[in-house]
């Protein structure tokens, strides 16, 4: 069984229907004795970083997300929200992998980042198993994640490098949306589902 993160994000129901469509089955919940229970975390999110992060407070669930050992997959606000702080909000975050979280400023780039954009491939990991070098993958977010070097897996430009998908222990991330992202970000869930 798969965990969906409930904190009161948008972006679940496509989430909800890529793992369906995988064969996956899987709960939206915030309870932290159902989440401890499961084999996958999933933290996906649309919204504000200062909002997220109560609600995770309120829900009791940042001690949970922190000490898990469970394989855990943050999608775009939810890879923001395992940085250690967000300019969103002047938020400070999760802290688990370490980097902050800044706003676009390049005027010549429209805000949000809306679109397909390839990505370079910069460290192997099972998560990536079988993705090409420069796949499109489809991004929607207004901020980007200044994580440190070392835990960068792939990174984008728009206007700047920056990454788009972290890695650190048991917890992976993405800036884009691979629900969205057609084949090859079915291909990334699922190869992040298979691992354990």
């Amino acid at each position: 069984m798969i965990a969906i993160v409930d904190y009161n994000a948008g972006n679940v129901a496509s989430v909800e229907n890529a793992l369906t469509k995988l064969g996956y089955n899987f709960v939206l919940t915030a309870d932290p004795n159902v989440i401890n229970s499961c084999s996958h975390i999933i933290l996906p999110g649309q919204g504000r970083a200062g909002m997220a992060m109560k609600n995770l407070q309120t829900r009791n669930l940042i001690s949970l997300i922190k000490t898990t050992t469970k394989p855990f997959l943050g999608i775009c606000l939810g890879m923001q929200l395992l940085a250690d702080w967000s300019e969103e909000d002047d938020t400070l975050c999760l802290g688990i992998i370490p980097g902050q979280v800044k706003k676009f400023t390049d005027a010549n780039f429209k805000v949000p980042h809306m679109g397909w954009n390839s990505v370079q491939l910069i460290q192997k990991s099972p998560l990536l198993t079988g993705i090409p070098q420069n796949t499109y993958f489809y991004f929607v977010h207004s901020y980007y994640f200044n994580a440190k070097p070392q835990y960068v897996l792939g990174q984008t430009n728009y206007g700047q490098d920056f990454a788009a998908i972290v890695a650190k222990n048991n917890f992976f991330a993405t800036q884009f949306h691979p629900e969205k992202s057609g084949s090859w970000g079915l291909q990334l869930l699922k190869n992040f589902l298979t691992l354990g």
